[in-house]
């Protein structure tokens, strides 16, 4: 097993993250220890703040919001997403 915040299969990106929710901005930060941080200025309320960070992330990515699915975390700070054959890859993120 890689201790890392990525991993692929075939052509989909999947990372672990560490969600703050209620930011000043969205951001896409540092990675704490297995996970990326990714801020968003949403709140914590229903899911929004998930909702909102795959919308911002799809930006980041230059895929659609249906090529993301969150795998687990929709409630949570911890999540996992799968994002299918992302165009734009952040820093630290290679493809195999």
């Amino acid at each position: 097993m890689v201790d890392s915040f990525f991993s692929w299969e075939n052509d989909v990106l999947i990372l672990n993250i560490l969600g703050t929710p209620g930011a000043k901005l969205n951001k896409i930060g540092k990675v704490k220890g297995n996970q990326l941080k990714v801020s968003v200025t949403a709140e914590p309320t229903d899911g929004k703040a998930t909702d909102h960070m795959v919308a911002f992330l799809a930006k980041e990515f230059k895929v659609t919001r249906k090529d993301i699915e969150v795998v687990f975390g929709q409630f949570s700070i911890h999540k996992q997403l799968r994002i299918k054959n992302p165009k734009i890859l952040p820093a630290g993120v290679t493809r195999k």
